[in-house]
């Protein structure tokens, strides 16, 4: 999937526009360090909540998924989430107490399980659309417009966001679990 010897490239890649390369570059060096960030975590750590209002690690992960799944769903469809794909999804999402509640018990391999399934999809949704499609704009947050390039850079900004909360919440995991 990640061709670790071109990590460090932001380049072509095969079957890909430009563009849409370049930002499936990004979004794997993204996600390679995430998974680099969380390597050998036990269920414990992965669940470990530093204080009653934090989310785990486990959730943030979970989280990186559900962000993906959701702007598929909206740039790729133009729609919401299902009621369906909200019960499955909205935890993840939502964070906070629902996350909490839903998002614990699981082991390393189900959280890179799931984010390796929802961005196998994204690949093969990028091979159906050209670079132009980056520049397709439609009102966003706060009715102010945004394209399709913003969005997808959206999904990766928030992913190396929470990461930096991962990385801290890690640390203390490790040293009390």
């Amino acid at each position: 999937m990640i061709d670790l010897n071109r990590i460090y490239l932001i380049s072509d890649m095969p079957g890909y526009p430009a563009q849409i390369s370049r930002l499936l570059s990004m979004m794997n060096y993204v996600r390679c360090t995430t998974i680099e960030t969380v390597q050998d975590l036990t269920i414990e750590q992965l669940d470990y909540l530093m204080d009653p209002q934090c989310n785990s690690i486990g959730a943030l992960l979970s989280h990186f998924a559900a962000v993906e799944y959701l702007y598929q769903a909206f740039t790729f469809e133009g729609r919401d989430l299902t009621e369906k794909e909200d019960e499955r999804w909205g935890p993840a999402l939502n964070l906070g107490d629902e996350g909490r509640m839903h998002i614990k018990g699981k082991d390393l391999n189900y959280y890179i399980d799931q984010m390796n399934e929802v961005r196998a999809v994204t690949l093969e949704l990028f091979k159906t659309v050209g670079d132009d499609w980056l520049s397709i704009e439609e009102p966003f947050w706060h009715d102010k417009p945004a394209n399709h390039y913003f969005k997808w850079f959206h999904v990766f900004e928030d992913e190396i966001n929470h990461r930096g909360q991962i990385r801290m919440i890690g640390k203390r995991a490790r040293a009390s679990v």
